[in-house]
């Protein structure tokens, strides 16, 4: 878990990452203003709005007004949230990190409790917390089961730590299913350096243009872990997840579970944490097939969005 004893800047404790991709500009004044009220005195913050090749570029001046102190905007013209995150990481300054989407609103002491929590788990190097969401238009019923899609997760009062990548005894690597999603993320410099320096983030899909596979959250989380890193859930840590009616389409939640699932797969297979053996094309377009009918994909849309999730899984276990 080799990293960096002294920061660029040892004043600085926690850089914000921001990946964004031609923001709704509504929502990111909000995430930008929130961070504005971080309880966290501001000089021991600093802000890096990521521009993944926005068109058009996305200037400091226009967003002065809403951003916190230390605030930078960075072009990265490489499209997608890896590349963007992996400049971002290279452009903090702190030894702590959290990523947040351009539509989160952290709670006001979220950056402070980051920098405790770390300070009092010395062995956790990834953490997250609860993202609850705030939905411009009130969701149709039936989306309730589709909502995890959209980085939503409450998971209780209790806080909840790894164990260990391997279970004593284990044949495989498990995923904790209570590992840190990508907003809110927080991360050590030690940690995110195992996933600048290793391999996997290059191979994986993760979100690029209408590109809705997120294999980026999963494989960080993986590396910090296999690094002997601890990941760990603290439901003291809050934040807003700004959603419009697009998210709720049925076709952008059909998309995003295949995307999704496929991703799943991959990002597992990689690290040997994956449960389900590999297909060949053939045979998984033949479950595909098959699951049209189980799934009674024609009935609703909520049965196609899962029809769709299925299809992402197999195609997931095709080895690339």
């Amino acid at each position: 878990m080799a990293g960096r004893k002294i920061p660029a800047d040892p004043d600085v404790i926690i850089s914000v990452i921001i990946p964004a991709h031609n923001p709704n500009p509504q929502r990111l004044q909000r995430t930008l203003f929130a961070l504005r009220q971080q309880t966290l005195p501001a000089a021991q913050s600093e802000c890096l709005l990521i521009d993944n090749a926005s068109s058009p570029p996305l200037q400091s001046d226009a967003w002065a007004a809403f951003a916190p102190e230390n605030f930078r905007v960075i072009r990265e013209a490489e499209p997608g949230l890896s590349h963007a995150r992996r400049r971002g990481f290279a452009e903090a300054k702190a030894e702590i990190a959290v990523l947040v989407d351009d539509d989160n609103e952290l709670a006001p002491d979220y950056l402070m409790k980051v920098r405790d929590l770390f300070s009092s788990h010395p062995k956790v190097g990834v953490l997250g917390g609860k993202s609850r969401p705030e939905f411009e238009v009130a969701p149709p019923n039936w989306t309730v089961e589709f909502h995890p899609l959209l980085a939503l997760r409450d998971l209780g009062n209790e806080p909840l730590i790894s164990a260990g990548l391997r279970p004593s005894g284990g044949e495989r690597n498990e995923y904790p299913v209570f590992a840190p999603i990508g907003a809110g993320m927080a991360i050590r410099r030690s940690a995110w350096s195992e996933w600048m320096n290793g391999a996997t983030s290059i191979r994986l899909s993760d979100r690029k243009g209408m590109e809705l596979t997120s294999a980026g959250d999963n494989d960080i989380v993986l590396c910090a872990m296999r690094a002997g890193w601890e990941a760990a859930y603290f439901p003291s840590l809050c934040l807003q997840h700004l959603i419009p009616p697009t998210r709720l389409e049925p076709g952008y939640l059909a998309r995003l579970n295949r995307g999704i699932q496929k991703s799943w797969m991959q990002v597992l297979t990689l690290h040997d944490a994956n449960p389900w053996p590999p297909l060949t094309r053939a045979s998984s377009l033949i479950r595909q097939f098959k699951a049209w009918f189980s799934y009674r994909a024609w009935r609703s849309p909520a049965a196609h969005i899962r029809w769709q999730g299925a299809c992402g899984h197999f195609e997931g276990r095709i080895p690339s």
